[in-house]
């Protein structure tokens, strides 16, 4: 399987909200089939866009590191990993990767 295919199989999320401090809450989210890959934030949309970061830098590094991501279900066929790369702010190592490119044609 290659990177783009890698970047597109989709995880089992969980999430939870977890009072902190009496009326601070917390929200929880995890990729439990992804070891390590977690994020925390007062806003679920924070702790979306973290996980999401995790998710790819950690599946990246994996493979730089000639080892396989765990591969709990098929890629998803209308993913674009190279998109979401870019909106989290990680498109350069990614496109890299890829063998894409990015340019004017990004997403702002």
């Amino acid at each position: 399987m290659d990177l783009r295919e890698l970047l597109s199989i989709p995880y089992l999320l969980e999430a939870e909200a977890v009072e902190t401090e009496p009326g601070q809450w917390r929200v929880r989210l995890a990729y439990r089939e992804l070891p390590g890959c977690t994020a925390e934030a007062s806003v679920v949309e924070e702790a979306l866009r973290e996980l999401e970061r995790r998710r790819i830098e950690l599946i990246v590094r994996l493979v730089e590191e000639g080892k396989q991501p765990p591969i709990p279900r098929k890629p998803l066929t209308a993913s674009d990993p190279l998109w979401t790369a870019q909106d989290l702010g990680l498109s350069d190592r990614v496109a890299t990767l890829l063998g894409g490119a990015t340019g004017p044609a990004t997403r702002n």
